[in-house]
């Protein structure tokens, strides 16, 4: 029986044939040196290696970045659709909502947000609204235009209430600067100089204790003014009020200029401080022509017989302002066969004013008022022949001629000494300016009058 081996691999077998034992074993030292020399590092090898940090992450601390696609998604905001209304002659809150298409709970939503919500009941014509409401035909906000500067806006917020907001723009000014002489009148001449209506009115109500306009006024009369223009992005959009203003009246020349003092209010005042506001206006209607002078004798001209005239009558177109005299209290507003609607004022303990056949009353008995406040129109109600205001003016009980007597009454106070340096500073600036502007003209007026003399 032969015994079988396993054969031997044939590099061995080679190795065995062709080489001694000894060299095989030279050869296998040599190899294993060969070997241990690539792994083992040299000292300088050693020292050029470098430590690299490596940041590791385990399992928690990259389960705690959240997936881009778990990230909570994006809010996305409601679409809105906007409608704007402007405020018509009659309208009200309630016709507005409904034209928007918005219901009537929603709008007792936002009247009872608040105490500013109120102003919403009161619209002019003119007024614009602008209603923002989401698809499901809520109101998101509501925008109140009362002009080009002041908007006022109302925002659902959070607990699905309203919150009021109040933007406001400041317009640019700059000072405007108009002069005239008047010919027929003062409206035709300040219309014919460029200024509004408005502006002629302030004007003549700051000179309405120093001149009767409806009596006064004379040919060759003349003013000059200065005054703020407002324009809000390179646009006018109104005037500011007179800061300083000149009227010559038969020969004799009054000045005004406008100070505001420490506590914020505005008023005129003569150059050396003295209050252009006296105690009574001149005239309680800013327009109009005496009809029927004061006349303790006068023939009356309904009942053609002779009666005082205890008053002044103006006659003015009906519904023009009423104002009154002065400061006071309203002892008696009503209506009597006579003298038609009537409003009686008393001012202090000697004076009483009396205003005759209104058209309305705009105040009641035991009322206080303000100087220049409205107390009513001109009409013709009572024993009246056409529309005009009678007014009368009692002292200590006995009837004065009102064309006279407010000319004897003290002005109102002036500026005291304490602020005498704060009027001087702000007012002197206004003055010289108005007087530079008034230069050239006053320069060709002396021209005209010597070539006149000449000629």
């Amino acid at each position: 029986m032969q015994n079988k081996r396993k054969p031997t691999p044939r590099l061995l077998g080679a190795l065995r044939q062709h080489f001694p034992r000894t060299h095989a074993v030279t050869a296998g030292a040599a190899s294993f040196a060969l070997a241990l020399t690539m792994f083992v590092s040299t000292p300088e090898v050693e020292a050029k290696r470098l430590s690299l940090p490596v940041n590791l992450s385990t399992v928690e601390e990259a389960s705690a970045a959240t997936p881009l696609a778990q990230q909570p998604p994006e809010t996305i905001e409601p679409k809105l659709r906007s409608q704007s209304l402007k405020v018509q002659n009659g309208d009200t809150l309630s016709d507005l909502f409904q034209r928007a298409g918005i219901s009537t709970a929603e709008m007792y939503q936002l009247l009872s947000s608040g105490k500013e919500a109120k102003q919403l009941a009161r619209l002019t014509p003119g007024e614009e609204l602008t209603f923002h409401i989401d698809d499901d035909g809520a109101l998101q906000s509501l925008e109140l235009h009362r002009d080009r500067l002041n908007l006022v806006e109302f925002s659902r917020g959070e607990a699905d209430k309203f919150t009021y907001a109040l933007h406001q723009r400041e317009p640019d000014s700059y000072a405007a600067y108009r002069e005239a002489e008047i010919d027929s009148s003062l409206f035709v001449a300040g219309s014919n100089a460029g200024l509004s209506q408005s502006l002629i009115m302030e004007m003549a109500e700051v000179f309405s204790s120093d001149i009767d306009f409806a009596l006064d006024i004379r040919k060759g009369d003349r003013f000059s003014v200065m005054y703020d223009e407002k324009f809000l992005d390179g646009e006018k959009i109104g005037n500011g009020p007179i800061q300083a203003v000149s009227f010559t009246n038969q020969g004799k020349t009054f000045s005004a200029v406008r100070y505001v003092d420490s506590n914020g209010d505005a008023n005129y005042y003569t150059p050396d401080g003295k209050s252009m506001r006296k105690a009574f206006i001149r005239t309680p209607v800013d327009i109009g022509r005496i009809s029927s002078h004061f006349n303790p004798r006068r023939l009356h001209p309904i009942f053609k017989t002779r009666r005082p005239h205890n008053g002044t009558d103006y006659a003015a177109p009906r519904g023009t302002p009423v104002y009154a005299a002065g400061d006071g209290r309203v002892i008696k507003a009503g209506y009597s066969k006579s003298n038609g609607n009537y409003v009686f004022i008393q001012h202090g303990e000697r004076y009483v004013t009396r205003y005759l056949h209104l058209t309305k009353r705009k105040v009641k008995r035991g009322q206080r008022v303000k100087q220049r406040q409205v107390i009513g129109t001109v009409g013709s109600t009572g024993y009246a022949t056409g529309p005009h205001l009678h007014y009368e003016f009692l002292v200590n009980g006995r009837h004065r001629n009102p064309a006279t007597i407010v000319r004897k009454l003290p002005k109102a106070k002036s500026i005291p000494d304490a602020e005498m340096a704060r009027f001087k500073a702000q007012t002197q600036p206004l003055l010289a300016k108005l007087e530079n502007y008034e230069q050239p003209a006053l320069a060709q007026r002396s021209e005209d009058n010597d070539n006149n003399s000449v000629n």
